[in-house]
């Protein structure tokens, strides 16, 4: 199925995500979250995005940019590069780290662009991790001292000085904005899924594969969102093989 085009941004104004792929942790340690960061602003001053807002959560990141020369799919496909080859290295894993596209979604209007800010910033909050004041790795700190990667121009002449960005951030509010779907799949996806992605006839027939080919099936349907309880009913392999090709 062919992918669909993005959508663009009239103002340059987006509100991005990426996550893990199967909900993979991202960041393990401190050290993980410095270098996404340290990334991050390193592709945002190469291709010439400003940052508004961000939020590095355990298995997902948001992200509200300024982009106004078509640069930001540039920016995350290096920022994806770079930071999967580091994780990979450093956790001795192999294989894809993020799932599927990074999602995106155009921010037209200065109203939402203010949602997605105090929404991005919350996320810690709506988690029921900390109040957005409270979290390291979030941008909540930077409104006043932004680094050279913040753009905050509009937001702080649209919200004021920082008392008034504190009672903004924190104010009760029902903000909904661009978030991860749980699809809907069940067996019949499953077997279509298998049949597309290993031309195969039936999912049992993993089993006559080597265990190298076996292994890279699995691994391809692990990543293409099928989950171990229905690789297992479906091949017939067992889930300790399954979680073997998972790592």
């Amino acid at each position: 199925m062919p992918r669909q085009a993005r959508t663009k941004s009239e103002s340059g104004y987006f509100h991005l995500i990426v996550r893990g792929i199967g909900k993979q942790i991202l960041f393990e340690a401190r050290e993980d979250y410095l270098f996404f960061l340290n990334r991050l602003e390193r592709y945002c001053l190469e291709q010439d995005v400003g940052v508004c807002a961000y939020c590095l959560m355990e298995n997902h990141v948001h992200l509200l940019v300024h982009d106004g020369k078509d640069h930001v799919s540039l920016l995350m496909k290096k920022l994806g590069v770079s930071y999967s080859q580091y994780y990979n290295r450093r956790y001795k894993r192999q294989g894809h780290l993020f799932q599927d596209r990074y999602l995106s979604e155009a921010v037209e209007d200065e109203s939402y662009l203010l949602t997605v800010f105090r929404y991005i910033l919350n996320n810690p909050r709506n988690a029921g991790i900390c109040p957005a004041a409270d979290y390291a790795w979030s941008s909540y700190g930077l409104y006043a001292h932004p680094t050279k990667m913040m753009e905050l121009a509009l937001v702080r002449a649209l919200i004021g000085d920082e008392e008034q960005y504190r009672r903004f951030v924190n104010a009760a509010n029902e903000d909904v904005c661009l978030e991860y779907e749980t699809p809907k799949r069940g067996d019949a996806w499953a077997r279509e899924m298998i049949a597309e992605c290993l031309n195969a006839e039936s999912g049992s027939s993993l089993q006559s594969l080597d265990r190298k080919g076996r292994d890279a099936a699995l691994q391809q349907l692990l990543e293409e969102g099928l989950s171990i309880r229905q690789i297992e009913r479906l091949t017939g392999i067992s889930r300790g093989i399954i979680q073997k090709a998972k790592r």
